[in-house]
């Protein structure tokens, strides 16, 4: 189920100051009525403006800021399931380059930069305000924590990208530049952070409908695992395993949805499957060409179809796709026959006739893919505004971290309960059980089981498998994958307007 409440921090966005750590090419406005921010920021009305305002940075990758920086084409096309595809070669040339590894401070995610700083920036605001503000202690401390979660989730995702980052936890003062730290020192702060978040337990595991998707304690649970797994962290599994338990365990909540191909329908949203989504409603959009940054859809379903299918296969989509992230053919050998997951993630229109584009397979993402009824409530640019809410933690990714944390010898883990949670996800696939599972089966799994959600090459990067499996492949990638290509180059701009800031150099070694 849908909400829009908080996707009303859209409205705020001209109104509050966009910038990145280290660039003070913005426009500034100090506060949203002319009054002193300490005037204004007094009740809880407009504190859940800042609020909001902290959130609405997660919807602006897609398209926001001028670049298409799609979650789970960011990182996809840098896997060996997905080819980048668009119009040509040079369509989306961060994304051309990403996928070569051949990346370069003038093509890489210049964009996702700034929003993500954004983001950082709101979390900041909205603790700062709450000094301002008479709330009750519950409100105030659900306030402060939400911001922190948050802001965790805006620097992870930096962390992940580009490692070597500028760090803040109070917003800048003029030249506006922040010292920039080495990614294990990003990772302590963040973690640490994140770490007295959940303490304090005053989130809910599970929101209510009205307010699906605010950070709960189970998001802040799931965010934790993630950063803790990527950085191999052995001394947290513990910790990470336990909270993992708490949301298996919490049946009242989550479990998974029986349907697997139900969770990326509207009806699917928002299922005991989904720990946390971002929420995109196409009704009454404000989001269009001229708006990018408004309240309203997402353009994801556009980018990731088939251009001028018309409705071909009789299943509801007539309209522009402009061809991004097919489907390498490779992909379809991965599956057994009687994996249910393969239809519900590759859109096959083999046979069928449109306008190719590049690397054009004929194979699609099933999960994100249009429907007209998606978005047939936007009352303008329907192609930019599509309903389909953003699956980011699902309760199928708990289970296998959970299985994977099992077999660590930091844990109190066992053969049994690895098997035990990778065999739920098997069987709800419509697979036989598996016993004695591996590292590597439970990686499988995860191949199999996130396809397109953005997790895969992460996954390869943190088990050490990147370099042998990201290789040249005769089609479009001219580059292996090697440890100097770990974090992107940072935009030239960025660099231009602190001089300050390092480069990730390594990264252009061959």
């Amino acid at each position: 189920m849908k909400t829009n409440r908080y996707m009303a921090a859209g409205l705020l966005a001209t109104g509050m100051m966009l910038t990145t750590a280290c660039s003070d090419d913005f426009l500034e406005v100090k506060d949203p009525t002319g009054e002193p921010l300490a005037e204004y920021y007094v009740d809880d009305a407009h504190i859940q403006e800042a609020l909001y305002a902290a959130y609405d940075p997660i919807h602006w990758p897609d398209w926001g800021l001028g670049m298409y920086n799609a979650l789970n084409i960011n990182s996809e096309v840098m896997t060996d399931n997905f080819f980048v595809g668009g119009e040509h070669a040079a369509d989306n040339d961060h994304w051309q380059h990403m996928a070569r590894f051949e990346a370069t401070a003038d093509k890489t995610l210049s964009s996702f930069w700034g929003i993500n700083y954004s983001g950082v920036k709101r979390c900041n605001d909205l603790l700062t305000y709450l000094g301002y503000a008479k709330l009750t202690p519950e409100n105030s401390k659900s306030y402060e924590v939400q911001a922190r979660v948050m802001r965790a989730y805006y620097y992870n995702t930096l962390w992940h990208y580009f490692g070597n980052i500028p760090y803040y936890e109070q917003n800048l003062e003029p030249p506006y530049t922040a010292p920039q730290l080495k990614a294990d020192e990003i990772y302590n702060n963040v973690i640490s952070d994140l770490e007295k978040a959940i303490d304090e337990n005053v989130l809910p595991m599970r929101w209510d409908n009205a307010h699906s998707g605010l950070a709960s304690q189970a998001f802040a649970y799931m965010l934790y695992t993630e950063m803790v797994m990527y950085q191999n962290d052995h001394s947290r599994y513990a910790k990470a395993y336990d909270y993992m338990k708490r949301i298996i365990e919490d049946t009242a909540d989550y479990g998974l949805n029986p349907d697997y191909a139900n969770i990326w329908e509207e009806s699917g949203e928002w299922s005991s499957e989904s720990i946390w989504e971002i929420n995109y409603d196409d009704n009454n959009n404000e989001r269009g060409w001229n708006s990018p940054l408004a309240i309203g859809g997402t353009v994801l379903p556009t980018l990731i179809a088939p251009d001028g299918f018309n409705n071909a296969d009789g299943t509801g989509f007539q309209g522009d796709g402009w061809g991004f992230l097919p489907v390498r053919t490779a992909v379809l050998s991965k599956f057994e026959a009687a994996d249910k997951r393969l239809a519900a993630t590759v859109w096959d229109v083999r046979g069928y006739s449109y306008k190719e584009r590049f690397q054009d397979t004929h194979l699609w993402l099933n999960k994100y893919r249009p429907y007209d009824v998606n978005r047939q409530d936007a009352g303008f640019d329907n192609n930019l505004n599509y309903n389909n809410n953003y699956r980011y933690y699902r309760f199928a990714e708990a289970l296998l971290n959970a299985a994977e944390l099992a077999l660590e010898p930091e844990t109190s883990g066992t053969q049994g309960d690895a098997d035990n949670f990778t065999n739920q996800v098997r069987r709800r696939a419509g697979l036989d059980n598996l016993s004695g599972v591996t590292k590597d089966d439970i990686l499988n799994e995860r191949d199999l089981e996130f396809m397109g959600e953005g997790k895969r090459y992460w996954d390869l990067v943190r088990t050490g498998k990147a370099a042998t499996v990201l290789v040249p492949d005769g089609f479009t990638r001219t580059h292996a994958w090697a440890p100097n290509k770990k974090f992107l180059p940072i935009d030239q701009n960025e660099l231009a307007s602190d001089p300050n800031l390092v480069q990730n150099n390594e990264y252009f070694m061959q």
